[in-house]
């Protein structure tokens, strides 16, 4: 019986051309060489193979492997096959690149990455080892919109755990992190008719551009000693917040404060948004429960992967009152779009207990990063005030009036990667801009963190 040509073989894609096959055919495999789509090593199909894929006589690819043996771009040795040289290929400039080398950063203090050198890999490979063998067959299709049960499950017991949250997994959507989850509900908000959103004075612009992008209109609430004043919601339909550890400023919201913003939910129909993004890292306090707790049918609670593990799992979750569960479930669509594995990794890695370890190993770890910055500030700029230090993976320097914009040149001509507090100001913010940095701790590696705190000191004031 013959063999089918899907049977035969590895596949190569070429496109012969010129006046005669086999002459288009050592060219096209000369040019797959030079620029490097073969790669040294690489063993090609047999003539017989090769021939039966591109429909042509085997004595064709015979004659043109042998031509480019000669040449030396391949090599045939018998038992081994016909297997492409060992040559130097040089891949064609780019410019940009070259660019792009001069201005990467020596060391990169901006805020909102964890110490990604620190990812617990070998714990990981053994959680998603079990979880896979012991996943059902079904897993691997196009699943629940919601996620995995198991993830799902096992969110509803570590949240109510460890962060004080009312739920259930019916009520748990699993999100392509924290943006995606962010943009699901900014949509269903347009769609029930909410036209404005509050949000902090301080914070991040690609959040509030979600909001817009979605057609929804931004206001900027005030910040004080107390945290955000939410105490101008008048005319909104929700309101976006970091309760727990205010982004960038670092307070927690007060908890007359945290009870006025449910009693407005309450009142108005509105829809507390709580974004949780940081909230296992907690320093010199006992931790603050989520706001969520408070009224789960008005609050939107909001967690991350990205803080505690690493952003590239894109694994996000949202915990929804009862009411807005099927809207935002039909947002998102008719199957789950978050990779599987990872999903059934992360519920193994919470139920056995690794996640705690690996957390509580974090907070030691930024803890004494923490610490050092302080006393490095306090020894070598005095002038320089650190706020926000209670909790989360950066603080935020105070720096003396009209200073910011200098010290940020001033940092780029140390290789120093900064985030000034005006990053994060919302344009139509009344209050008097402040100068300050906001410096992020987390990203360095341990080996790296000495020297980017010294970058750091020679460039304030």
């Amino acid at each position: 019986m013959a063999e089918s040509w899907a049977t035969l073989g590895v596949d190569l894609h070429l496109e012969p051309t010129g006046s005669g096959l086999r002459r288009g055919l050592t060219d096209a495999l000369r040019e797959a060489v030079r620029t490097g789509r073969l790669a040294p090593g690489t063993r090609l199909p047999s003539s017989r193979t090769l021939a039966a894929d591109l429909g042509i006589a085997r004595n064709t690819v015979a004659d043109a492997y042998a031509d480019l043996v000669a040449e030396g771009w391949l090599t045939a040795r018998q038992g081994s096959g016909t297997r492409v040289g060992d040559r130097t290929v040089v891949p064609p400039a780019d410019p940009s690149r070259s660019r792009r080398e001069q201005h990467r950063p020596t060391y990169d203090l901006r805020p909102g990455t964890p110490d990604l050198a620190s990812f617990p890999r070998a714990a990981w490979l053994k959680a998603a080892r079990r979880a896979f063998t012991a996943a059902p067959n079904d897993a691997l299709g196009y699943g629940d919109p919601r996620g995995r049960v198991e993830l799902r499950t096992a969110l509803a017991g570590y949240l109510a755990r460890a962060r004080g949250v009312r739920t259930d997994p019916d009520r748990i959507l699993i999100c392509s992190g924290f943006a995606h989850a962010l943009g699901l509900l900014a949509t269903v908000l347009r769609s029930r008719g909410t036209r404005t959103a509050a949000v902090e004075a301080y914070g991040l612009p690609p959040h509030r551009d979600l909001l817009t992008a979605a057609g929804l209109r931004t206001r900027p609430l005030p910040y004080d000693e107390l945290g955000t004043d939410i105490g101008e919601l008048s005319g909104v339909g929700a309101v976006l917040l970091t309760p727990a550890h205010q982004f960038p400023m670092g307070v927690s919201l007060h908890r007359d404060r945290r009870t006025a913003v449910v009693d407005w939910a309450r009142r108005t129909g509105g829809l507390v948004l709580e974004d949780d993004y940081d909230g296992e890292f907690r320093y010199d306090r006992q931790p603050i429960g989520a706001l969520q707790d408070l009224d789960p049918d008005r609050v939107v609670h909001l967690g991350t992967a990205s803080k505690s593990l690493a952003p590239a799992l894109r694994l996000a979750w949202m915990v929804l009152p009862p009411g807005l569960t099927d809207e935002a479930v039909a947002a998102k669509g008719g199957h789950d779009t978050c990779g599987v594995l990872d999903q059934l990794t992360l519920a193994e890695f919470i139920t056995s207990g690794a996640y705690d370890r690996h957390v509580r190993a974090a907070r030691l770890r930024y803890r004494r990063r923490r610490d050092a910055l302080v006393a490095a500030l306090a020894s070598r700029a005095p002038e320089v005030r650190v706020t926000g230090i209670a909790a989360g993976l950066h603080a935020v320097l105070r720096l003396p009036p009209g200073t910011e914009k200098p010290v940020l040149q001033a940092a780029t001509w140390q290789g120093l990667a900064l985030h000034g507090l005006t990053y994060f100001r919302h344009r139509e913010a009344v209050a008097e801009p402040l100068d300050a940095l906001v410096v992020g701790y987390g990203t360095p590696p341990d080996h790296a963190w000495t020297g980017a705190l010294d970058a750091l000191c020679r460039v304030l004031p």
